[in-house]
């Protein structure tokens, strides 16, 4: 059997749970290396930020028995990926990245937000197969620890970890993003869904004015379900309440023909 190689990373921060989840979920089939950030980095999206002067901390790390190599930095989950590819994984790159597993859904146009999806697109730039994984939770976890039942999302991140590390992927899926109902079991059922062009979360002011702050903001889901496409992962998630299994690529290239492009500029 080949010796995989998996790095883990999130954007909740090194003492986060879910990440003690994730690394749980892949113990049994492979070498797990952890590399995250110091601290809460939600929202970072794919952004190449932190402490310049700040290198990867090894810190004692410890599942199920098990001690993992382990480091944390002070930088976003997409730098520290590029730093552990650069620095610990020099010789040779992993066979899997994980992103996760991540405290709140990623769903719909805000993904290119998450610090989760981030750090996984830019795993898969350097053509690495790689899973961003969420658990649904509610609004006030996406920023503090709350107890959560990992069991499910572990059971799934495990399935689709040994699909990708056996290399059956097409070659235009470059990340599988993985979101699990708060109340989803094991034998919950998955859909393959595309992403919907629709918000999911909101960002709203009350009572805005040119001299709000950008504090003053509060994020809310805000979704209009009767006009939501059947076949996105939203859709699958809240109405279906399905594990929903988004295909993404790092192409950002619009799917339309070139001659109808042509045609519409002139």
């Amino acid at each position: 059997m080949k010796n995989y190689n998996i790095l883990i990373t999130n954007d909740d921060g090194i003492e986060s749970p879910g990440l003690r989840a994730a690394v749980e979920s892949v113990l049994n089939i492979g070498t797990v290396t952890v590399a995250a950030p110091s601290h809460q980095q939600t929202g970072a999206g794919r952004g190449l930020i932190g402490d310049r002067q700040s290198s990867l901390q090894r810190i004692d790390y410890q599942v199920n028995g098990s001690a993992i190599r382990a480091y944390h930095c002070e930088c976003s989950p997409a730098l520290i990926v590029t730093h552990s590819l650069k620095t610990i994984f020099k010789e040779r790159k992993p066979d899997l990245l994980v992103s996760g597993i991540n405290y709140g859904e990623n769903l719909g146009i805000n993904i290119t937000h998450s610090g989760t999806i981030g750090a996984a697109l830019e795993a898969s730039s350097y053509g690495i197969p790689s899973i961003a994984i969420s658990k649904q939770t509610d609004i006030d976890s996406h920023h503090k620890f709350t107890d959560q039942d990992w069991t499910t999302a572990v059971y799934f991140l495990n399935r689709f970890a040994k699909t990708l590390l056996k290399g059956k992927l097409h070659a235009d899926v470059n990340v599988l993003k993985i979101d699990v109902p708060r109340d989803a079991t094991p034998s919950t059922k998955w859909k393959i869904t595309k992403l919907a062009k629709a918000r999911y979360y909101s960002r709203i002011i009350e009572n805005a004015t040119i001299h709000s702050k950008i504090s003053d903001g509060k994020t809310i889901i805000n979704i209009d379900k009767e006009n939501l496409d059947p076949k996105t992962d939203i859709y699958a998630l809240v109405i279906d309440k399905l594990v929903s299994i988004t295909p993404l690529s790092v192409d950002l290239t619009s799917r339309i023909k070139p001659s109808d492009l042509q045609l519409m500029l002139g």
